[in-house]
């Protein structure tokens, strides 16, 4: 089954009345499926969305297996109009597919005589401050490490870890990395709270992990949709060039880069695992 990716929301368009335009994108991974649609912004309800998917699906195009959507007010209308279609709805940053079909757009619409003329953003979304985590969740200590992309699954792969997040289109195999290049990571010691910490990051849904130098310097987490979250700060100038370090890896590695949750450094079990993808432009 194929995974759609939908954004619903306005563009730098407007109707003969002047009011905004909605536009609704929709493709899927395999670039077998283009769906474009368009009301005015007092129709841009669930219902004119379910309405667009049912069409679609009526027209012999089948069943996805689960519909991915980067924009949270692209979300909250999805959320009701696929709840009687029986359709996955995914949250998440990762829509590659739909980002470039956006961009495509956007550099069309100066040319249509309905265009505000105004500078637009296609995958560009508001993001909060930063936030501290909870003291309760920090753990004892915390460090950047590396691994050899051809020895990255395998260092996991025998050990039971209870939370464990490696999609596949993140494994460096298929993202055609040399067995050679050094994935950069992020390795967190929580002792009696490492599961505590874990269980938090599996319900914020980790993106990234970056590096933001400043005084002081600070370990960034995207999550979710639009959250950030403070993991870590720190002002001391080794630390700060081994994070240097990370942040080249993490570019040399095409984004991949991972977080490892344990109880401690023994090496003998570990809590959570994720494999994360930075994007170019953090979107």
């Amino acid at each position: 089954m194929s995974v759609w990716e939908i954004d619903f929301y306005r563009r730098p368009l407007q109707d003969q009345d002047g009011n905004p335009l909605w536009e609704l994108l929709i493709c899927d991974r395999e670039n077998t499926l283009k769906h474009l649609a368009s009301c005015a912004q007092s129709e841009a309800t669930a219902d004119w969305l379910k309405q667009q998917l049912q069409k679609i699906l009526a027209d012999g195009q089948p069943k996805p297996e689960r519909i991915c959507v980067f924009r949270p007010q692209s979300f909250s209308l999805l959320e009701i109009a696929t709840q009687s279609l029986g359709i996955r709805l995914e949250p998440t940053r990762h829509t590659p597919t739909l980002k470039r079909f956006l961009e495509e757009r956007s550099l069309l619409y100066p040319t249509y005589p309905n265009h505000i003329g105004q500078p637009y953003e296609p995958v560009t979304l508001d993001k909060p401050p930063p936030m501290p985590i909870s003291e309760n969740l920090l753990g004892i200590q915390w460090r950047f490490a590396s691994l050899p992309a051809g020895d990255l699954i395998a260092a996991f792969s025998d050990s039971l870890i209870p939370i464990l997040t490696m999609p596949r289109e993140f494994l460096p195999l298929n993202l055609g990395l040399a067995s050679t290049v050094l994935i950069s990571g992020v390795v967190i010691d929580g002792g009696r709270r490492s599961m505590q910490l874990a269980r938090w990051l599996e319900k914020v849904c980790p993106v990234s992990l970056s590096y933001i130098s400043g005084s002081p310097d600070g370990l960034i987490l995207e999550a979710g949709l639009v959250d950030r979250w403070v993991m870590a700060t720190f002002n001391d100038a080794e630390m700060a060039i081994a994070a240097q370090t990370y942040e080249v890896r993490k570019q040399l590695g095409k984004g991949l880069h991972f977080l490892l949750i344990q109880p401690d450094d023994s090496g003998m079990t570990y809590t959570a695992l994720w494999l994360l993808k930075q994007e170019s432009s953090q979107n």
